[in-house]
Formats: C-alpha cells, structure tokens, sequence
C-alpha cells in the first residue's frame, strides 16, 4: 500500500486514448513524483476531470545502474538486493535504450518490477543505458531526481571480460570465433579502434552525456575492482548514497577460491553468481594490452577529472 496524493493539473498531454487512466504514485517522501502511466509517441489533450486515481504496489525505480557492461552490474544488482529496503527486477529491463519496450509506456515498464512494501525502493540494471546517446534525457523526463549508478573497472581488463563473453557466446552457438590479438590490432600494428567494445571503455566522453541531464550528486561511480575485493565497503557507501540505513555487512559474503570472487550468503545458504560469470580470460599477449593501456590513458585521466576520482588504472 502507497500514500496517494491528488496533483492539481490544468492540461495534461497524453498518448493513450481517453479510456486509460493516468496513475498518481507517490513513493517514499523523500522521492516524491508524479508518474503518468503513457507512451510518449503522440499527443493527445486530457483534462484533470477526467483522471482516476488508483492504488498501486507497484513504483518505478527510484535508482538505476546504467552501466557499465562486464563492469560487474549483475553483481552489484545481487549485492543490493540483500538490502531489506530493496527489490529488483531480475531481468535486464531495456527500457529507454529499446524502442519497442519504450513504445509501450510507462504502464510496460512498472510492471517489469515487483509489488513493494511502504519503506521499499526497486532498482533496474541494464549496462546498456551508459553508451546510449538518448537514454539520460529520457530517464530525465520520467524523474529528474532519479538516481543512478555507474559501476566502472579498468576499461582493458572490461573489454577483454566483454570479448570473453562473446566468445563463450559464439562457441556455445557453434559460430566461428577470432583471437583477441588479431582483432583488436590491425596488420600495420594500430589499433582498430572501431571494433565493437573499444568505445565502451571511453567512460569520460559518455559520462558527459549523462552530465549534461544530470547533476554530479545524483550518479554515484562505483568501484568494480573494489566491489570484487572488498563489496561489503563498496555497498556501504552506495547505502549511504541512497538514504538507506546500514545493513548489508561483511558477514553476508563468502570468498569462492575456486571462483576467484565473492559468493552472497543468504538466510545462511550460499549464492554464487551464474557460472558465466568469472571465466578465465582469453588469451592477450603483452604487446596488446600495452597499446591498449596507452590508448586509454589520457580518456582515464579525463574520467579521474570528471568524477573527481584516481582510480590508478595501468597505464603501461
């Protein structure tokens, strides 16, 4: 059950026919919005008299990881919801990046999350939200008090993570795969920078995308190597960036050797993420990683800039 509060409005523009309603949400006080259940792809005048309120447990999302893929998003989804005050939507939604789901409305995208209770709050990850030009305007026009998180590594070890997954992908489809070496440098030596994966890691240049529609305080950078090592530290500060008390701890995790990373404890059973996840890398010779490494840098230190952080990344 949800508080409602009726919203004075003297012209409403809508996109449905006059037989569908318009739901007034209010979720916790602290992130109060109006949320029009509409498809944006017409126009259509609605006056105030003819909206219904209507009771909900559903809300949408009041934070959103954006990204970044095989940043460790999956993880971090998993992480947060060990959180009582959070739910998740246990697939990713590609809701503002997919014109066929974002064509379908407000309406589409509520249901994809689960019925909350009063104090709860749910979260949606979908990595492909950080490299899509229109997803922060659109974000931003749903709730443009929307938080959000980016979790980040070195971007080399994510694009030779990306690599190994398209890979095991190809594989599992029987298609022909390529080495990494060969397809990341040309025969003349350079750097084939067009090749799918290589923007992804540019992290400065996106992020001022989503700067121009959201202000620095509402996207918290998570650290994805930390996250590995240490994830009770990270989600502390992520807890602390969401207004939520403290409540995931040290205790809730468990190192997998075998897995070479940490494994969830819940209700004091072990969960481990699918066995897609912390695959041995392909094989990269040192030649490679270094050009990679020093076409990264100057885009690292404009991310270190931008967000106000070094997160030491090599550079050779």
């Amino acid at each position: 059950m949800v508080l409602l509060r009726v919203y004075h409005v003297k012209k409403v523009w809508l996109t449905v026919p006059l037989f569908l309603m318009i739901i007034y949400l209010e979720g916790e006080t602290r992130n109060q919005q109006i949320i029009p259940s509409i498809n944006q792809s017409k126009n259509l005048t609605f006056s105030a008299a003819d909206m219904v309120i209507e009771e909900s447990e559903r809300r949408l999302p009041s934070c959103i990881i954006i990204g970044v893929r095989k940043g460790g998003t999956r993880a971090l989804l998993e992480m947060l919801s060990l959180h009582p005050q959070i739910r998740v939507a246990q697939q990713e939604v590609h809701f503002f990046d997919n014109e066929t789901n974002y064509g379908q409305g407000y309406p589409w995208y509520l249901n994809q999350f689960p019925a909350l209770g009063p104090d709860q709050i749910c979260v949606e990850k979908s990595p492909s939200y950080f490299v899509t030009l229109k997803v922060p305007e659109r974000i931003k026009e749903m709730n443009p008090r929307m938080k959000l998180i980016l979790i980040v590594r070195d971007p080399v070890t994510r694009l030779i993570s990306d690599f190994t997954q398209i890979t095991h992908n190809r594989i599992d489809k029987g298609l022909q795969i390529r080495d990494f070496d060969s397809t990341m440098v040309r025969e003349d030596g350079s750097l084939a920078l067009d090749t799918y994966g290589v923007d992804t890691g540019v992290y400065s240049t996106h992020l001022l995308n989503w700067f121009k529609h959201f202000p620095r305080e509402q996207v918290y950078i998570a650290n994805g190597d930390k996250l590995i090592r240490t994830p009770w530290q990270e989600m502390n500060k992520i807890e602390n960036f969401l207004n939520l008390q403290h409540s995931i701890s040290r205790s809730q995790f468990f190192f997998n050797t075998t897995k070479g990373f940490h494994c969830l404890v819940v209700d004091g059973q072990t969960r481990c993420l699918a066995k897609s996840k912390g695959r041995p890398h392909v094989n990269v010779s040192k030649d490679t990683i270094v050009k990679l490494r020093r076409f990264y840098k100057p885009h690292n230190y404009r991310f270190y800039g931008l967000v106000g952080k070094d997160f030491g990344w090599p550079e050779e």
